[in-house]
C-alpha cells in the first residue's frame, strides 16, 4: 500500500468517472500514456485488475465498481477537510464584456459542484475582459489571443448583420452574403468587437464609418444609420432594439470564442474551469442553437 499515492486515486476515478482515458486526461490536464500508467501502477499495487479495456470501451470490474463507490465520498471529503477550517469558499473571477456566452451556465454549474468554489462575474469593456488589468481569472475572449495569454476553445459563433430599420433594401432582405457588405461603410467596436475591414479581401473591404469605444455605443451608432454592423449571432437574440434588424450572414467566418488564462502564475481554480471546457460536451447546446436562423428585432 505503500505505493499507493492519492494521484494514483484520482486518475482512477477520471476513468472510472467517464470510463475514456483520452477524455479524463484532458479533464485532469496529464497526457493519456501518463494516465494509463498511473491506473497499471494501482492495479500492480493493490494486485487486481481495476479496469476492462479493449480498443474501442472501457468497463469497470467488479472490483472497480467497489473501489470507485468507496473512494468518491472518500475524496471528497478530504477535497472539504484540506481547505482552511472556517475559511470562506474561494472564488474564481469569470471576465466578460458584453455577452457570456450560454455555453458557461452549464459549465459554471459543474465547475463549482466539483470544487465547491463560487463563480463570480465580472464585466469589463475591454479586450481581454479585465485578465490584463488583474480584474478577473480566467476571462471570455473572442477572437485571436495575443502573447502572454492561453486558451481552450469554448465554440464557435455564426456572424449576423445589424441593419438600422431604414437602411434601405439590405434591411429588408432574409440573408446577405458576407461579400457584399464590403460595398457598405462599417460601424467598428475598437475595444471589444470582432469585426474589422481587414477580415475582407484586400480591395474589397468595407469604408469605416465611425468607431466606438464599447458595445453600446456600437449599437447606437449602427441604429443610428451610421453604417452596417457585424456582430456575434447571439447578439440577435439577445438585444432587441426597435431601431435595428439582424439578417443572417452566409459565407462570413466565424467568431471563435475561448476561455483565457494568463500563460504564467495563472490561478489555479482557473486552470480547473480551463480545462472542463475541454469536455467533449462544452458548448455543445450553443452551437445546436446556433444552426438556427436569427430572429429579426
Amino acid at each position: 500500500m505503500d505505493a499507493v499515492e492519492l494521484r494514483h486515486l484520482r486518475g482512477f476515478l477520471a476513468v472510472a468517472e467517464e470510463l475514456n482515458f483520452t477524455h479524463a486526461a484532458s479533464a485532469l490536464g496529464v497526457g493519456q500514456p501518463a494516465l494509463t500508467r498511473t491506473v497499471r501502477s494501482l492495479e500492480e499495487a493493490l494486485g487486481t485488475r481495476l479496469l476492462d479495456r479493449t480498443t474501442r470501451r472501457v468497463e469497470l470490474t467488479g472490483a472497480g465498481r467497489r473501489l470507485r463507490d468507496d473512494l468518491a465520498p472518500l475524496l471528497a471529503r478530504l477535497d472539504a477537510a484540506l481547505r482552511a477550517p472556517g475559511a470562506e469558499p474561494p472564488v474564481l473571477r469569470l471576465g466578460f464584456t458584453s455577452l457570456l456566452p450560454e455555453a458557461c451556465g452549464p459549465l459554471t454549474a459543474a465547475f463549482e459542484a466539483a470544487t465547491g468554489a463560487g463563480v463570480r462575474l465580472v464585466r469589463r469593456d475591454e479586450p481581454l475582459a479585465g485578465l490584463a488589468t488583474g480584474a478577473c481569472d480566467v476571462a471570455v475572449v473572442r477572437g485571436d489571443l495575443p502573447d502572454g495569454v492561453r486558451g481552450r476553445v469554448l465554440l464557435r459563433e455564426p456572424r449576423v448583420a445589424v441593419l438600422a430599420r431604414g437602411a434601405g433594401p439590405l434591411a429588408r432582405r432574409r440573408v446577405v452574403d458576407w461579400a457584399e457588405l464590403a460595398a457598405y461603410p462599417l460601424v467598428v467596436n475598437t475595444v471589444t468587437g470582432t469585426t474589422r475591414p481587414e477580415l475582407w479581401p484586400a480591395g474589397r473591404r468595407p469604408e469605416l464609418a465611425c468607431t466606438a469605444d464599447n458595445f453600446d455605443e456600437w449599437l447606437e451608432a449602427v441604429a443610428a444609420g451610421h453604417g452596417v454592423g457585424v456582430a456575434p449571432e447571439p447578439v440577435a437574440r439577445r438585444y432587441a432594439h426597435p431601431g435595428l434588424r439582424y439578417v443572417r450572414l452566409k459565407n462570413a467566418p466565424p467568431v471563435t470564442v475561448r476561455l483565457a488564462v494568463p500563460e504564467r502564475d495563472p490561478h489555479p481554480l482557473a486552470e480547473r474551469y480551463l480545462r472542463a471546457c475541454a469536455r467533449p460536451s462544452a458548448g455543445r447546446d450553443d452551437r445546436d442553437r446556433h444552426r438556427a436562423e436569427p430572429p429579426t428585432a
